[in-house]
């Protein structure tokens, strides 16, 4: 069952006008706009399963500015721990995400959810750099269990049509351009602040203003 969602991804990635209209039936009319968006800059996205590479995941979305292997999970649950098989394939997209540069992405499918039923998550990986890097503050990294373990929350990931605004939208090429001259200007800033002065504390307070920056694109039209 999980390959007709990997099919119904593939297709909005692709920008295919009957995928975006399928997925966004039950959709409010700003999910349908921000949706919409991928038509404008879409992917071209292949099926990396079966393919006997391990860490490709079962997409890989492909743009000229940026590349990302997509593992799919499709449940009704809202979480999913990793364990077995599925923790195997999660060590594996770390370890060829860090191998290759790439930024590894989990895309949940929660079935029974009207509305936008997917949610996004970045697997944390280091060596990220351009596009990538500036991308990476804005999506969430897959939460940690009491133990320091990754599992899915699809409450707390970031909807598909967010992501697709972020990455394919005017007010979301704006948005990755300003966290770009944030970054910069706390790097070079000559009167550091305390945060500044570690290095880890001014990564967080930029990923956070990074994902509340996502979380409130307003409504727009597809325009240049």
């Amino acid at each position: 069952m999980t390959g007709a969602y990997e099919r119904e991804l593939r297709e909005v990635l692709s920008g295919t006008e009957k995928g975006v209209n399928a997925v966004t039936r039950s959709c409010s009319e700003e999910e349908k706009e921000r949706m919409n968006c991928v038509q404008q800059r879409p992917f071209l996205v292949v099926r990396a399963a079966g393919s006997g590479m391990e860490g490709s995941g079962d997409l890989v979305a492909l743009r000229g500015d940026c590349c990302f292997p997509i593992e799919v999970k499709s449940t009704r649950a809202e979480k999913l721990y990793f364990s077995g098989r599925t923790k195997d394939q999660l060590l594996a997209m770390i370890r060829e995400g860090e191998r290759s540069g790439l930024m590894p992405l989990y895309a949940h499918r929660r079935k029974g959810v009207r509305g936008d039923s997917w949610r996004i998550f970045r697997v944390e990986t280091v060596g990220l750099k351009g596009t990538l890097a500036r991308l990476a503050p804005m999506i969430p990294a897959l939460p940690l269990n009491r133990n320091g373990s990754p599992f899915i929350d699809w409450e707390q990931g970031m909807p598909l049509n967010r992501f697709i605004a972020i990455l394919c939208s005017s007010e979301g090429q704006k948005a990755s351009k300003a966290l770009k001259r944030l970054t910069e200007r706390a790097v070079k800033s000559p009167t550091p602040t305390m945060a500044e002065n570690n290095a880890k504390s001014a990564h967080d307070i930029l990923a956070e203003l990074a994902r509340r920056r996502s979380a409130v694109l307003p409504s727009f039209t597809n325009k240049e």
